[in-house]
């Protein structure tokens, strides 16, 4: 059993430890994003992964959608930078074009962030399907 006067000093260095550890970690606000055209260039990964997330939700598909998985790459993972596929260009017109009807018709101004709620969004044509559901 570890007396207190032992305590001490592994409470200091754990704590040391942890500090250094944030010191060293770069703010998540520094993190800069490739090929971005329409959303801010420098967003927050909270920001991005939060829009990303709702495109899912209201258009009722996933990453693979508009993203490649990265060539030769094991395990695979995204690449989030690519233009290869058709359907990320037609998410940044689509995009562009709900800025403009949301500032022209409802004087809503959207910054790149979008961290105000649209009135007009993916949702409101789409309702959980990749192409505009007419009902």
């Amino acid at each position: 059993m570890m007396h207190a006067a032992n305590k001490i000093p592994v409470i200091a260095i754990l704590l040391l430890l942890t500090i250094t550890g944030a010191a060293l970690t770069k703010p998540d606000y520094d993190k800069k994003y490739k090929n971005l055209k329409v959303l801010a260039k420098n967003i927050g990964s909270d920001d991005l992964e939060r829009i990303m997330y709702t495109f899912e939700r209201q258009l009722g598909v996933t990453c693979l959608y508009c993203h490649v998985t990265a060539k030769n790459v094991t395990p695979e993972k995204m690449d989030f930078a690519s233009d290869e596929k058709k359907e990320k260009q037609v998410a940044r017109e689509m995009l562009r074009m709900t800025i403009k009807i949301n500032k022209k018709y409802f004087d809503l101004s959207l910054d790149k962030k979008i961290i105000t709620k649209p009135v007009i969004w993916c949702r409101t044509c789409h309702m959980g399907y990749p192409i505009p559901h007419i009902q």
